[in-house]
């Protein structure tokens, strides 16, 4: 996965066998390292999680495939994540072009919708087919799904989406995110499909790295 690149034909055949096959490699049983399987950052990056919890950032890019794919997967291992672990997903902008998905996902999640809306997105752009990458567009998809339209535009045009997005792409560039969907790790690790192998290979070397950190604080 090449450097601000979203997609590889070896990271795209990797994600669909991590998802059809129910068995590992060998190489994928064995223990995560350093530099294969993920990179300890040369800087440690922010975090926000209070002390005692574990900080794990989602990178994904609505218009991605293969944030699209890994989206359920995702969300069923968030929710047996234990509870000294902080999952927060970080919407990436490898172009400005990107800004207003990051501002919608801001506008979701201060509306409280990030449960009920957060997948539907994807499947409107990669199910339905719908062009969500600008303002207009996002508006009146977000205002079909009953959502108040004046509620709506006055958090994605806030300050707090503007300054949430900025941040943001700060954590985009410290952990050094070649792609996406990544994983980064308390402000030290990070990972994705390409050194991982897999998607699935990715959460294991997540599941991995937050029990070292438990261990070791």
């Amino acid at each position: 996965m090449q450097r601000r690149s979203f997609v590889t034909q070896t990271a795209s055949l990797a994600f669909s066998a991590a998802l059809l096959s129910p068995g590992l490699s060998r190489a994928q049983a064995q223990a995560p390292r350093a530099g294969t399987d993920f990179n300890v950052l040369d800087r440690p990056a922010p975090v926000e999680a209070p002390a005692g919890k574990i900080e794990l950032l989602e990178f994904f890019w609505y218009n991605c495939p293969h944030c699209n794919a890994f989206e359920p997967v995702l969300s069923e291992w968030v929710k047996k994540l234990p509870k000294d672990v902080v999952f927060k997903r970080v919407p990436v902008a490898f172009r400005d072009d990107f800004v207003p998905q990051q501002r919608l996902f801001y506008a979701l999640e201060a509306l409280n919708l990030i449960d009920s809306l957060h997948a539907r997105v994807f499947a409107a752009i990669h199910v339905e087919k719908k062009n969500l990458s600008q303002a207009p567009a996002i508006v009146d998809w977000v205002v079909k799904q009953g959502v108040d339209e004046n509620k709506f535009i006055e958090q994605f045009n806030s300050f707090s989406a503007a300054t949430k997005a900025t941040r943001a792409r700060q954590l985009q560039t410290a952990y050094q995110v070649e792609g996406v969907p990544a994983l980064g790790v308390a402000g030290r690790y990070y990972t994705d499909g390409a050194l991982a192998k897999s998607m699935g290979r990715v959460l294991q070397v997540a599941d991995h790295l937050t029990e070292q950190l438990r261990r070791t604080g």
